[in-house]
C-alpha cells in the first residue's frame, strides 16, 4: 500500500493524504488519528479503507506501480547484460521493450 500511496497521493484529497500519511507513514493508530481530528475512530477506518480501494483502482487502471517494477527489473537485467556485452541481441531486445513502457 505504500507504494500505491507513493505513486497516487497526488491524487487523493488533502485529508485522504493526511490520514493515510499517518497510519501508513508515522505509524499512528487509529484512535490517534480520530483524536488528532476529531472524528470517530470508525470514520477514521472507513476513509483510509476508502481510500485503500481507491488507489488500488487507480493502479489497476494505470499500472504505474507496475510499470515501474518491470522497468526496474529490466534496468537490473541491463546492467547484467553490460557487464558481458557479447551478449547485444538480448540487450538490444531489453532496450525496446523499455521505450514501450513509456
Amino acid at each position: 500500500m505504500n507504494y500505491l500511496f507513493d505513486f497516487y497521493q497526488s491524487l487523493l484529497t488533502s485529508k485522504q493524504k493526511s490520514y493515510m500519511s499517518l497510519y501508513y507513514l508515522d505509524d499512528f493508530s487509529l484512535g490517534e488519528i480520530a483524536e488528532e481530528y476529531d472524528v470517530s475512530r470508525q470514520a477514521v477506518y472507513d476513509n483510509i479503507k476508502r481510500t485503500e480501494a481507491m488507489l488500488e483502482q487507480y493502479e489497476e487502471k494505470l499500472l504505474l506501480f507496475k510499470k515501474f517494477q518491470e522497468r526496474k527489473e529490466m534496468f537490473t537485467k541491463l546492467k547484467e547484460l553490460a557487464s558481458g556485452l557479447q551478449e547485444e541481441e538480448k540487450m538490444t531486445a531489453l532496450i525496446e521493450a523499455l521505450e514501450k513502457l513509456d
